[in-house]
């Protein structure tokens, strides 16, 4: 049986995280750095190699390119991925390369275009500190979830952190998962996640359920994987939610 590396994670990133992400087990977060502890903060944690590729080649070799009637813009994040991506134990440049990703997909310059007048510039952080830690989930190819931390069950994890309530941890989610993604947004989305080896897949529906999502490579099995996604669920999310701080508190 292969053993999997549990040394903590060290990432220091541009932007400085929410120090409440410290009620969560096996987090850290120290202003713009944040550690993880794989053995406390995962519920499972058998994998530690990514597909990455250079958020700077992206941004220069595919962002701008259109998609045609020969090439559609899934078939343009695929191929790329083939040429560029490359497997990596680096949980670092996982987690620098998703910053970048969803620095560049949460950007202000949407609020005004996105019919959410509820959603603020301090969602959008939220969004992207998330995002950024959901990036260390890994779904395999035979569509079994190999990796799972808090962040996968986005409303229990961010009403943790961020103290909202239901409803808006439900909306925030909904922003997530493409709420607000109209086709030129989708677009966007998809090529952005080429620098995480993948496209970002959900397994809820147009509700938030607690489903979660994931970068998962192109041709992983959605059966497989919405199997194995509702027999742990349940018990997860409680987990989670147990570290809420009472408002009272």
């Amino acid at each position: 049986m292969t053993t999997i590396d549990t040394t903590a994670i060290t990432a220091v990133l541009p932007e400085s995280f929410d120090e409440r992400w410290n009620r969560l087990p096996g987090i850290h977060v120290d202003g713009r750095r944040t550690t993880i502890n794989p053995a406390e903060y995962f519920f499972r944690f058998e994998s530690n190699t990514w597909l990455v590729a250079d958020w700077e080649l992206v941004k220069s070799q595919l962002l701008e390119v259109e998609e045609t009637t020969e090439s559609a813009v899934e078939q343009l994040a695929l191929d790329f991925i083939r040429a560029h991506a490359t497997s990596t134990s680096d949980a670092t440049r996982v987690l620098s390369t998703a910053y970048a990703v969803y620095a560049y997909l949460f950007r202000d310059e949407h609020l005004g275009t996105l019919g959410l007048p509820q959603i603020t510039a301090e969602h959008l952080r939220m969004l992207r500190e998330a995002a950024t830690l959901m990036a260390l989930n890994k779904v395999e190819l035979n569509g079994h979830i190999s990796n799972v931390g808090p962040c996968w069950f986005f409303p229990a994890a961010t009403s943790v952190v961020f103290d909202l309530d239901d409803e808006m941890g439900g909306l925030l989610d909904e922003v997530y998962h493409g709420g607000w993604f109209n086709e030129h947004r989708r677009i966007e989305s998809i090529k952005a996640h080429a620098a995480l080896g993948g496209r970002l897949v959900h397994g809820c529906q147009s509700v938030p359920d607690q489903t979660g999502g994931v970068v998962a490579p192109y041709g992983a099995s959605m059966t497989a994987f919405r199997d194995d996604l509702a027999a742990f669920k349940a018990g997860w999310i409680k987990q989670v939610y147990a570290h809420r701080v009472s408002p009272a508190a």
